[in-house]
């Protein structure tokens, strides 16, 4: 089957469980219950209520598949959650969870910052990560421009920008729940 490459998905392939209900209930499909699990997507980094195949073991943190065809633990995504309504343990574990995929598609986050423009004259899109101000930015752009940046140790090593992962990571949480106005990161 043909499929155009650069044609943005409108779906997740993976997602991974924050919390789940093996009795639960659906809060955004009236009247589904049974395995009710809430989950974050991999590539868009939307909260999702999934449903589970009965009798499936699932794990905090697991990775799962979700996409369209050869699902084997989830019946149907059920929607889309607002930070507000997940649970106090979803929330709890969603920091964590957030880190592990910043570090697990470390070229996706990488090839973000190779290619990261200015917002407005005076605000460019590196800024609005938490640790990088106008001076790191500057070097940033300095950088990468006689040489893209290959991984974050290389931005490391390269601009003295430390803990690149966490950085990233707290400016998705920030969108996640709300905090910030603009989103760099997370599709809505």
């Amino acid at each position: 089957m043909y499929r155009e490459q650069h044609s943005p998905r409108k779906y997740e392939e993976h997602a991974y469980i924050l919390d789940f209900n093996p009795r639960g209930k659906s809060t955004t499909v009236k009247g589904r219950d049974g395995i009710i699990i809430t989950a974050i997507g991999e590539d868009r980094l939307t909260l999702l209520e999934i449903l589970g195949v009965p009798n499936s073991t699932f794990e905090i943190g697991e990775k799962i598949y979700i996409g369209k065809e050869g699902r084997t633990k989830v019946l149907s995504v059920l929607g889309k959650l607002d930070y507000e309504h997940i649970s106090s343990s979803s929330q709890t574990e969603l920091e964590t969870v957030v880190e592990n995929i910043v570090s697990e598609n470390e070229s996706k986050f990488v090839e973000y910052l190779n290619n990261a423009q200015p917002l407005t004259p005076r605000i460019h899109a590196l800024e609005l990560i938490p640790g990088i101000g106008k001076t790191y930015m500057k070097i940033m752009i300095e950088e990468r421009d006689k040489k893209k940046f290959e991984s974050y140790a290389d931005l490391q090593d390269r601009v003295g920008f430390k803990e690149p992962i966490k950085h990233i990571s707290e400016r998705i949480m920030d969108e996640i729940t709300g905090e910030s106005r603009m989103n760099l990161f997370v599709k809505k």
